[in-house]
């Protein structure tokens, strides 16, 4: 892995900035251009899917985000650095089918369909550049090639918006292709804002980045800014505000998803797109929509998408040696990759440099850059305090305090054939700094379960991981004082909480209900997992069943390059947190002090106040701390990993005729190195635990309280 001058140095500050990262990113692409142009395949010999025709158009068409903004503005390419004579070149040959490098019929479902998308945008954006070069012939196999997706069948999710600003760009639209395309992408409404990506249901409950920012937002902000530069038709008017609106409303719960520092917390598929998660940030500064507190400077919406840039630039690892993007996250992972994944559909990341079509007299480059909208809450200076936030569309609960952004989440799952699916959209916390892992094998250790639930049915020769939680509803956890558990005080406050639960085969009556709770700042750093676990005698197996409940996964490598070694737990609570780079475990915890960071976890199962059995089963359990060794390259952000854990082993006993019941309780615990948080303080937070009090209520929902002594 190598620095890419131009961007792993820019500070990106100003749109020359950005135009001159748009450069470095571009340069290294000209290499690997066919001799007519239209295709692009870089060195790496990994595949997609898709055909190889498709791959190479990819190359081609994806850049065009950046060339196309880079063009709308400017009055002479020349001065940008710019051959769009070999673009158009490529446009040229690539639309003829007499060409040897021609892109192919359009079939149904056709990978085609979403190069088309960036290739509409160039026409919108910039049709003097692409088309003076081309005569009436060129142009009319461009018309003919892109005409082709209103005949197909295509996907009923994001790939809808590619045939509507397709048709915008051809300028004659096929209105009633276009009206039921529309009709249709507005069914995955949400509420607030938020999009799914098709329609929600059994087989897939999605709302992540790919659709709030890579496609489907994204998408409508393009429209309002098409739209509204070629006149409304009174029609299209209501349409037009109507996604504004619902810019507004996605836009004020979005911005949580970005830490102070720029980073994001990665969840969903399509990651290896890496700095496109701030492409919704680019296409409301194009579209001019004016948002909502703390949002309604343009200067806050400039500084969170420049500082995700930036924090992008402190990533080198996510270039190859000849300075073109690899397949990864901070560094090359084919095991985070999807099928759909060729080495050059990494370029969507320049989606988020379409604010490059704004000119620099533009209150977007003009305004003052402000701070996170939590930068002074969260700041070192401040004592420790801690925001939560409940998301309902994404069943997501944002947790933004100093000394760890992450999120919590049940409800989310797909039956598509993604890889990773279950880890990407199954576990029960996501973190901007730990990241979170996927999995290599079958084995425990490979699967690198961080942040989520993993059971054995048969004592540990097959383990299966939390995937499409069901019956999921959010609720209110009290959190008491001891003075208010007596009786003799208030409720200091409630908090959110996400209840789901989970059978880890549809077959066999063994199910656990989870509920997650977010703590604040009484227990910076905290969050708690209490789980019901119900088991049936007709689900009994020969063997215990087995249940590990992980924390977030931590480096495992010191900064000498050495691995973390073991060490007394209660020494290593003891030592200065800059020489201490080790790990340590008792029987009811695990800790890791590695990075600058700590993660771990501890089983609160005996300090549950009250923990029932129902229906006379009786069922007999052991818990115990584990310390896993992930595969190595398994988590997006660190190479080599230790999970924290704790495993319980369930028996029921053979006797016993009616269904079993046991309540486990997790303190899941982590603090970042970008917290600032000294040793000393790190480990007050680690000593400073809740007691968690359980009342069961038969035929109601059960009454959890977190007790603060």
């Amino acid at each position: 892995m190598a620095a890419l001058p131009g961007f792993t140095d820019n500070p990106f500050r100003t749109r020359s900035d950005l135009v001159r990262a748009s450069a470095a990113l571009l340069k290294p692409l000209e290499q690997h251009k066919s001799p007519q142009k239209a295709f692009i395949k870089l060195s790496t010999g990994t595949a997609a899917g898709f055909d190889e025709v498709s791959a190479q158009l990819e190359g081609f068409a994806r850049p065009l985000w950046a060339i196309a903004s880079l063009l709308a503005p400017a009055s002479n390419a020349d001065s940008l650095g710019l051959d769009v004579d070999s673009w158009v070149c490529g446009l040229r040959a690539g639309t003829n089918p007499a060409s040897s490098e021609y892109w192919g019929d359009l079939g149904d479902f056709d990978q085609r369909m979403v190069e088309m998308e960036s290739i509409a945008y160039a026409l919108l954006m910039a049709p003097a550049a692409f088309l003076s070069g081309m005569d009436a012939m060129a142009r009319e196999n461009l018309e003919r090639w892109l005409r082709r997706i209103n005949g197909r069948k295509m996907p009923e999710n994001n790939w809808r918006w590619f045939r509507v600003l397709v048709n915008l760009a051809l300028g004659s639209q096929d209105e009633d292709v276009v009206a039921q395309d529309l009709n249709m992408l507005d069914s995955f409404d949400l509420g607030e804002g938020w999009s799914s990506d098709g329609l929600w249901g059994n087989e897939r409950k999605q709302a992540d980045y790919y659709s709030g920012s890579f496609a489907i937002q994204f998408a409508r902000m393009l429209y309002v800014r098409c739209m509204e530069d070629r006149g409304l038709a009174s029609e299209d008017q209501s349409r037009v505000e109507r996604y504004k609106l619902e810019a507004r409303q996605f836009a004020s719960g979005f911005w949580r998803y970005f830490d102070v520092d720029g980073s994001a917390i990665p969840f969903g598929r399509s990651l290896t797109y890496r700095f496109a998660f701030a492409a919704f940030w680019s296409a409301v500064a194009i579209a001019g929509v004016q948002l909502d507190a703390p949002l309604n400077n343009i200067g806050v919406v400039k500084g969170l998408l420049l500082r995700h840039l930036r924090w992008w630039s402190k990533q080198p690892g996510i270039f190859n040696t000849d300075g073109t993007i690899n397949i990864g996250y901070t560094y090359p992972n084919m095991f985070l990759s999807e099928n759909y994944n060729s080495p050059q559909s990494v370029y969507w990341c320049l989606k988020s440099f379409t604010v490059l079509c704004l000119p620099d007299s533009h209150s977007f480059w003009t305004a003052k850059e402000l701070p996170h909208p939590l930068a002074a809450r969260l700041s070192p200076a401040q004592p420790l305090l801690d925001e939560v936030k409940l998301l309902w569309p994404p069943r997501h609960i944002l947790c933004s305090g100093r000394s760890h952004h992450f999120l919590l989440s049940s409800g989310q799952g797909t039956t598509k054939a993604h890889r990773a699916r279950e880890a990407k959209y199954g576990k029960m916390a996501y973190s901007s700094f730990f990241g979170f892992s996927v999995p290599s094998g079958t084995l425990l250790e490979q699967m690198a379960p961080d942040s989520t639930l993993t059971v054995s049915l048969d004592d540990g020769d097959a383990w299966i991981v939390r995937a499409n939680p069901f019956n999921v509803r959010d609720r209110q956890i009290s959190i008491l004082t001891s003075e208010a558990a007596a009786g003799m005080g208030t409720v200091a406050r409630t908090v959110p909480a996400l209840v789901s639960t989970w059978r880890p085969k549809k077959a066999i009556e063994f199910e656990v209900q989870t509920t997650l709770i977010p703590a604040l700042e009484l227990w910076s750093g905290w969050h708690f997992r209490i789980h019901k676990v119900r088991w049936s005698p007709a689900a009994i197996v020969p063997g215990p069943i087995r249940l590990v409940d992980a924390g977030f996964a931590a480096s495992g490598a010191t900064r000498t390059g050495l691995l973390c070694p073991e060490r007394d737990l209660e020494r290593l609570l003891d030592q200065d947190a800059a020489a201490v780079e080790a790990w340590g475990k008792d029987e009811q915890r695990c800790l890791i002090l590695s990075d600058g960071s700590a993660s771990g976890v501890v089983n609160l199962q005996r300090d549950l106040m009250f923990a029932p059995r129902s229906g006379g089963g009786r069922l007999a359990t052991e818990s115990q701390a584990l310390l896993l060794r992930a595969d190595a390259n398994t988590n997006l952000i660190m190479q080599r990993t230790l999970i924290p854990a704790v495993q319980s082993t369930l028996v029921a006993e053979a006797e016993s005729k009616s269904a079993a019941e046991m309540w486990l309780a997790t303190g899941v615990f982590a603090v970042s190195k970008t917290s600032c948080i000294d040793v000393t303080e790190c480990q007050k937070l680690w000593l400073k635990r809740p007691k968690i009090q359980v009342t069961a209520k038969p035929g109601e929902e059960d009454e959890i309280r977190v007790m603060l002594y």
